[in-house]
């Protein structure tokens, strides 16, 4: 069916969801290594306590998108997970701040991301549904805007609460600070709110022919397995030449998340002790970082799809990954916490544009009756390298790099180089589709 085009705010209203998942998201990877800190866990073992979660989204993400592609009923095709994942994450939210050991930490950081991936990818897969063609760059461009927006008020609220929110003395025994409580139930009735806005505003278009696409539907039954299988066996093209880009991008960005506000407390500003108000306060501060560069990635989200229509999609992912690479390299070179917001500049130039350019193209190349199984499957280019870094960066921790936090941030800016130079041979098929309607001279003028 040919798809209207969207005016402003409806396409505001369908992304809004985006913005409650990432503030509960950002908590999660704002936090979590300071959690395990916190609840006594050694620089080497982190990695391997953030294991459960990208096993899990492996498994969950194409199995959701696949059950995604065969759902209609009132609430339509996505829309069922938005909530169920909604109302599954807020809960995890509201009880991991209590945890009182690592074993319940890492199990309701498993429980929080599977929720997280029950909402996550149909909206990658709502964008191509609803949007035609010529509007999905904006569309994700404005997911991008979401999660900057969402990202900066998951961010800042810690430090906020710590800075004015005149919070007494904590007498409740809790080893997680009060401050990081506080954050993680606000973040549960954001994520949740923000979901059913979209939900309530957003309505889904029925398959073309509902009849026979439940009579499908009742044939295929089970999992979906197989199906899953098969369209990993026939991945279009692009999605295999941005496979490696999605690798190396999330390596770095994982290398990050992981190491950098425990790089900042102990690397920048000098803290020993991880119970001493010196390294709390560089936590804060990594989380304003992060607050920053998710402020940046709001901003840069409205520029984005000119500067993709001006550059080519392509040009302009592999730019704003090796700023985001400049950003993380030029933390080794700084000694002032201030001076890291503007290292946190480039680093919300490539958030952004990683989280709109890869789907933007994918979504192009995409056959309609499977867009949320692929989508799905190319979670897998995400988790993998998350897989990898909890496996084998404990290892690397230890043995190469002597527990330097610092040096795990530098790691990922150059995954991010490596990232850039390999979107360079992604086939966008816009551009193929352009270069196949221009005037065989223009064709050959390009050619020179």
């Amino acid at each position: 069916m040919d798809k209207p085009r969207r005016n402003f705010w409806q396409i505001v209203n369908m992304s809004v969801g985006f913005l409650g998942i990432q503030f509960g998201w950002n908590l999660q990877m704002a936090n979590m290594s300071a959690i395990y800190e916190y609840l006594g866990a050694r620089a080497d073992q982190i990695p391997i306590l953030w294991l459960a979660a990208p096993l899990t989204g492996l498994i969950v993400q194409p199995l959701i998108g696949h059950a995604s592609d065969h759902t209609w009923g009132k609430l339509g095709r996505r829309r069922p997970y938005f909530l169920t994942g909604a109302i599954l994450s807020s809960l995890a939210l509201i009880l991991m701040p209590r945890s009182g050991a690592l074993w319940m930490a890492a199990g309701l950081l498993w429980i929080l991301d599977a929720s997280i991936n029950i909402s996550m990818e149909p909206f990658r897969a709502f964008v191509a549904d609803i949007l035609p063609e010529e509007q999905r760059t904006r569309g994700f461009a404005m997911q991008s805007l979401m999660i900057g927006l969402g990202a900066v008020m998951a961010n800042v609220l810690p430090y906020l609460l710590l800075k004015f929110g005149n919070l007494k003395a904590d007498t409740t025994g809790y080893a997680i600070p009060l401050a990081v409580r506080i954050s993680f139930y606000v973040g549960a009735a954001a994520f949740f709110g923000a979901v059913m806005w979209t939900i309530l505003t957003t309505k889904e278009y029925p398959p073309d022919d509902l009849e026979a696409f439940r009579k499908k539907k009742e044939k295929k039954g089970g999992l979906g397995l197989g199906e899953i299988v098969n369209a990993v066996r026939e991945m279009p093209m692009t999605m295999r030449q941005l496979a490696p880009v999605q690798f190396l991008t999330w390596l770095g960005l994982f290398c990050m998340w992981l190491f950098f506000g425990v790089a900042v407390a102990r690397n920048v500003l000098g803290a020993t002790d991880a119970k001493s108000k010196l390294y709390t306060d560089g936590i804060a501060w990594g989380g304003i970082c992060f607050a920053f560069y998710s402020g940046v990635t709001f901003v840069y989200s409205f520029f984005l799809p000119a500067i993709a229509k001006a550059v080519g999609r392509r040009r302009a992912h592999s730019l704003s990954l090796l700023c985001g690479a400049a950003g993380l390299i030029s933390v080794a070179f700084i000694h002032d916490k201030n001076f890291l917001l503007l290292s946190m500049v480039g680093v919300g130039i490539a958030w952004a544009s990683t989280l709109a350019m890869p789907y933007s193209i994918l979504a192009a190349s995409l056959p309609p009756e499977r867009t949320g199984v692929y989508m799905g499957i190319f979670n897998f280019f995400i988790v993998t390298p998350e897989i990898i870094a909890s496996l084998v960066f404990g290892w690397v921790m230890v043995h190469w790099l002597n527990n330097n936090r610092l040096y795990a941030v530098i790691a990922g800016g150059v995954f991010m180089i490596a990232a850039a130079i390999m979107m360079q041979f992604v086939t966008d098929p816009a551009e193929k589709k352009v270069r196949a309607t221009e005037p065989e001279a223009v064709v050959a003028s390009r050619r020179g």
